[in-house]
């Protein structure tokens, strides 16, 4: 499928406690409540921002959340999209949002597979990039090493799969909105199992709820990508799942879309008998296109999947 302008959002989609004090009868001199850990900054020539939750305390590890933008989005566009900041934050999530680097045309991308995005061929290694950002972000701050998670968007979707693959030792799970992975499955040794979660529309005609491929402008097409069920069945055997099951509950994942009525639009499919560590699932928007309009409910159903999928 040739492009039109992204795989993600549209630029024009991209928009932009204190303690109860001591009562003067207690003898002992109250303890000073903790200071807010301010948010920092990381990546060196491609910095990201690490937001902290009011709840951090460098001595209990927190876990950690990494959003990656779709195609010719930013991060920052991606956040406002998926408005995860205050649920992350709730939750005591360290959150980051990074950005890709920009192609001949000025999108910023990510080299995740061969088949999506380097569209230039330039092989920048993002993979060596955000490997690095999980690394600075542990040196700096106290990490969760059971607890690194990934949530992408299309482009960032593919480069969720990427890492997983890379970096199954150190990631725990991942979310993919309208991503895929490798279509060769030899193009992906995960070491151990990780979570997948992947939502993909039936109705997507950026990336195929079936697979295809993808092209931008004149150039030659990328190899083929897999559909949303073959991604999901290849990740099952990496996982050492059994069979699958459809489960009796659906998710509002488009506020746009409602099944008789019910805002919760998506079907679940899941996959049981998964090694430790590994988890699939497959939630399904029937009609759903490539940007949903996401719903209030979705940062919470998405970060519950993450949270129930640590690394044993």
């Amino acid at each position: 499928m040739r492009i039109r302008a992204i795989l993600g959002l549209s630029t024009a989609l991209v928009v932009a406690c204190s303690g109860t004090p001591t009562p003067p009868s207690v003898q002992a001199s109250p303890s000073p409540a903790p200071s807010r850990v301010a948010d920092i900054v990381v990546g060196g020539d491609r910095p990201v921002t690490v937001h902290v939750p009011p709840s951090y305390d460098p001595g209990k590890p927190a876990p950690l959340l990494i959003l990656l933008h779709g195609y010719s989005s930013t991060g920052g566009g991606h956040d406002q999209y998926f408005h995860l900041g205050p649920a992350a934050m709730q939750r005591g999530f360290l959150y980051a949002y990074p950005d890709g680097t920009r192609d001949t045309s000025g999108n910023q991308f990510w080299s995740a597979t061969d088949a999506c995005c380097d569209f230039d061929r330039s092989g920048v290694n993002d993979v060596a990039y955000l490997d690095g950002v999980i690394s600075a972000i542990e040196a700096a701050l106290s990490v969760d090493p059971k607890r690194i998670d990934l949530i992408g968007h299309s482009n960032g979707g593919f480069m969720s799969y990427r890492m997983a693959c890379t970096h199954a030792d150190r990631i725990a799970a991942i979310v993919s909105l309208a991503g895929a992975t490798f279509a060769n499955p030899a193009d992906c040794g995960p070491s151990e199992p990780v979570a997948v979660l992947q939502i993909h529309g039936t109705a997507d005609d950026t990336i195929a709820f079936k697979g295809g491929t993808l092209q931008a402008g004149s150039g030659p097409p990328m190899s083929s990508y897999p559909g949303a069920e073959q991604t999901v069945s290849t990740w099952a055997r990496y996982d050492g799942c059994g069979d699958p099951v459809v489960v009796d509950q659906r998710v509002d994942v488009d506020a746009d879309i409602s099944v008789a009525g019910n805002p919760a639009e998506a079907t679940v499919k899941r996959w049981t008998g998964c090694q430790p560590g590994g988890a699939v699932e497959l939630w399904t928007v029937p009609n759903g296109n490539h940007v949903p309009n996401i719903s209030a409910s979705f940062p919470d159903a998405a970060l519950d999947f993450l949270e129930a999928h640590p690394k044993p």
